[in-house]
């Protein structure tokens, strides 16, 4: 390009903001993004009006292959992608369906990070290789049906009988419950919140589907069930005890929520523009229209605000000054902004809207979940509110 040409505009990157990604990261979307767009993109409105995910192992042992499961993690087979390349990821595969990106998020950001970071070598060796495979899935059990919120409350309790350890008590609302080979369990102890890694052929362990779901159709739910499952010492995570150990997995998963969340976002809008561009109405398209523009172009506004919200704080991730504020600055602004784009493009999109012809109506209910999972609006709100005015409202 010669000096002072400009590039031309790009209706799909207003911003340029491809300009921030180097080859590496190009490569990296541009693999998870053709993937989606063979294995996710032709069959995901089915599963979703179907409410499962038939061969959802092979779908895992694929995303393996392309080393998509615990990429930003060093080792044990994991790519050890980047923040930025991590995320660019979950990006792609939620613009394909949130339950696909949770699926990854839950495997990598969750069970295997639990157990990367705070996992005996014995536990890592173990889990780690097979998991970054995809032939083991993982789950990640800390949400009860009476906490939420309040993890501190739960009632999930281990007890020491001689050397081993002996687990009771329920978890809810577990992605990949019932197709896990490993499940991380929080629980109480007299020692404090410990995590253990529990398998799931193990005896008094069940996970029971969660039906009759409006949210995250083509994605497994479960609930746990621990009657009295009994394991050995060794299966305790030896590096953390108290909710540090799973509040610090939270904060690596809600990262990639702020890029998957843009993800789905951005399916919305090129789905509403491109209808714009086609759909005539009184003689001409409605892009041509006043009111329908002002529309798009408010979507676009948020749509690339939050995607350079995520670029930034991903680079913060990677100088290791990635605050957990933050975080949570990222994902409340992100989910909320991506479901008023969905909501948005469905008036566009009119009666069609609710269609699964589109992806947008899926889309939407989908970030419904997504913004309640790994911290609610008001928990995020209160997190903030107690970093900026330095005074705690939790209690």
């Amino acid at each position: 390009m010669s000096a002072g040409t400009l590039p031309s505009f790009d209706p799909r990157d207003p911003l340029g903001l491809d300009d921030l990604l180097d080859p590496e990261d190009l490569a990296v979307r541009d693999t998870m993004r053709q993937w989606a767009a063979d294995r996710v993109l032709p069959h995901v409105a089915d599963w979703f009006e179907r409410g499962e995910v038939p061969g959802i192992r092979e779908l895992a042992r694929e995303l393996g292959s392309i080393g998509a499961l615990g990429m930003s993690l060093t080792g044990y087979g994991c790519a050890g992608a980047s923040p930025i390349q991590y995320g660019l990821a979950c990006l792609e595969l939620e613009a394909a369906d949130s339950g696909i990106r949770s699926l990854m998020s839950v495997q990598g950001s969750l069970s295997m990070y639990a157990i990367h970071r705070f996992g005996s070598e014995e536990q890592k060796q173990r889990w780690l290789p097979r998991m970054a495979a995809g032939e083991v899935i993982g789950c990640f059990g800390l949400t009860e049906p009476d906490h939420g919120s309040d993890p501190a409350g739960m009632r999930t309790y281990a007890k020491r009988d001689g050397s081993d350890w002996v687990l009771t008590g329920r978890k809810m609302w577990i992605t990949n419950g019932s197709v896990a080979g490993v499940a991380v369990v929080w629980a109480r102890t007299d020692e404090g919140i410990r995590g253990f890694v529990v398998p799931t052929d193990a005896p008094g362990f069940s996970a029971p589907d969660i039906k009759h779901k409006w949210s995250l159709r083509a994605s497994v739910t479960s609930e746990l069930v621990l009657d009295e499952v009994r394991l050995p010492a060794d299966a305790v995570l030896p590096e953390v005890t108290g909710l540090r150990g799973p509040l610090s997995c939270l904060g690596h998963a809600r990262y990639g929520i702020i890029w998957g969340s843009m993800g789905a976002a951005r399916s919305a809008f090129e789905s509403a523009l491109d209808y714009a561009r086609e759909r005539e109405q009184f003689g001409r398209p409605i892009g041509g229209f006043q009111l329908t523009q002002a529309k798009l172009a408010d979507m676009a506004l948020e749509l690339h605000k939050g995607i350079l919200l995520a670029h930034h704080l991903g680079r913060r991730m990677e100088a290791g000054r990635l605050r957990p504020e933050q975080v949570s600055f990222g994902k409340l602004n992100n989910v909320r902004e991506a479901i008023e784009i969905c909501r948005t493009a469905r008036t566009i999109l009119g009666a069609n809207g609710i269609s699964l012809e589109y992806p947008v109506m899926r889309h939407a209910t989908n970030l419904e979940s997504v913004l309640t999972y790994e911290g609610t609006v008001e928990m995020h709100q209160l997190v903030l509110g107690k970093a900026l005015t330095r005074i705690d409202a939790f209690r």
